[in-house]
């Protein structure tokens, strides 16, 4: 038995909806209730009444989520203990940054913070965006630096976590360039001649933000998926290889750009018709007097909130 599942089995014993709960976990609702249908398996009995709406639990859930909210809730306590031996100090932000802004964006930007702000010590968690997330909502990181756009917004409760724009990202497609400066490779394609596409794996975020490139193009598109993994840096590589077509944020391709080694892909016609901009968002979990932040955390909180134009702390909020 996993312990999601007892987290999962709580979200929905509380929302009494398995597709809200599907989406607070971050998970599809096939996919969250494979996992109760799981728990159940092991508790070897029916958690939950099936037979009404909104959703009940049985008897026996009942029982369970009294019990999983003690180990739930003891099993946060311990984790809290153990990572206090190794937590960083109050001198040290820690940021939790998806795997792409964290190899682009952020030194960058970090270097803007030292000119502005100052000296400033930090550790770095690189994950992909869930996990990411999910560092901050459990109170494993001092700030979140993610992707943001309205078609995949993140499921933060502005009364629970503050919000900071801290920049702008455009995505497009880039191919690597030939001695001329120009593409190897330029979309449209031809349903006779598809173009080579290097995606991204499913479920990852810049896939998704591909995927609906693509659908708002307004012209058909002909590619052939012939390479595929969830790192921008790692399609950035085989784009630079000449093996085809990628969509890349802007922060990851600036340097071969600029040095010629790749070129835009998109129609000569309409370049900004396969381009999207995400903003690049900060958050925190909002400061209280029983978890205040580190005063390193609010000085670099409250001078952002000056560089943005509004005031530090707004929350902005979030639907599916």
């Amino acid at each position: 038995m996993e312990t999601k599942w007892l987290e999962d089995f709580v979200s929905l014993a509380e929302t009494r909806s398995f597709s809200r709960s599907a989406q607070l976990r971050h998970v599809t609702q096939p996919a969250f209730s494979r996992r109760i249908q799981a728990l159940e398996a092991w508790a070897g009995t029916d958690l939950v009444d099936r037979t009404s709406y909104p959703t009940r639990l049985t008897a026996a859930g009942d029982t369970l989520y009294d019990q999983a909210l003690e180990v739930l809730q003891t099993l946060q306590n311990t984790r809290a203990v153990l990572r206090a031996h190794t937590a960083p100090s109050d001198d040290v932000i820690e940021f939790a940054v998806p795997h792409t802004l964290a190899l682009t964006f952020f030194p960058t930007w970090a270097t803007s913070l030292r000119k502005g702000f100052g000296p400033l010590k930090s550790r770095l968690i690189a994950l992909n965006v869930h996990d990411a997330v999910v560092r901050l909502m459990e109170g494993s990181c001092d700030v979140l630096i993610t992707y943001h756009h309205p078609s995949q917004p993140l499921q933060l409760d502005p009364q629970h976590f503050d919000m900071i724009l801290i920049g702008e990202e455009p995505i497009a497609p880039y191919a690597k360039a030939g001695g001329d400066g120009e593409p190897i490779y330029r979309l449209p394609g031809t349903a006779a001649e598809p173009l080579p596409f290097l995606g991204y794996a499913p479920g990852a975020y810049l896939g998704r933000m591909t995927d609906l490139v693509l659908r708002q193009a307004g012209t058909a598109v002909h590619l052939d998926r012939v390479y595929e993994t969830d790192m921008a840096e790692g399609l950035k590589a085989m784009a630079l290889e000449g093996h085809g077509i990628a969509f890349l944020p802007h922060s990851a391709v600036r340097a071969e750009v600029r040095g010629r080694k790749l070129a835009s892909a998109a129609p000569r016609e309409n370049p900004d018709s396969l381009r999207m901009v995400m903003e690049v968002r900060a958050y925190r979990k909002k400061p209280s007097r029983r978890e205040p932040a580190k005063g390193l955390t609010q000085a670099l909180w409250d001078y952002l909130g000056t560089q943005t134009g509004g005031p530090a702390g707004d929350g902005v909020q979030e639907h599916p």
